[in-house]
């Protein structure tokens, strides 16, 4: 399966602002967990979707860069 440039940046875009929605979910409602394994746990999960949304955001970053110099390639 090849992508183009363009689809890699959108799709890493949607699945950066998904990731990013169940780590907020997650941070907010660790105020309503009193066990400390499980706040542990919940928080662990909380950051790793946050990892999982810069990795995301990365490469879409990475993504738009190739895309940009291509286009400039392109021109000259």
């Amino acid at each position: 399966m090849k992508l183009s440039l363009q689809a890699t940046v959108i799709m890493s875009a949607v699945f950066a602002v998904l990731c990013l929605g169940v780590a907020i979910t997650g941070f907010t409602s660790l105020g309503n967990i009193t066990d400390a394994e499980q706040l542990a746990d919940a928080k662990g999960f909380a950051w790793f979707w946050t990892f999982l949304a810069s990795v995301a955001i990365g490469f879409g970053l990475l993504a738009l860069w190739l895309t940009r110099r291509q286009k400039g390639d392109e021109d000259a």
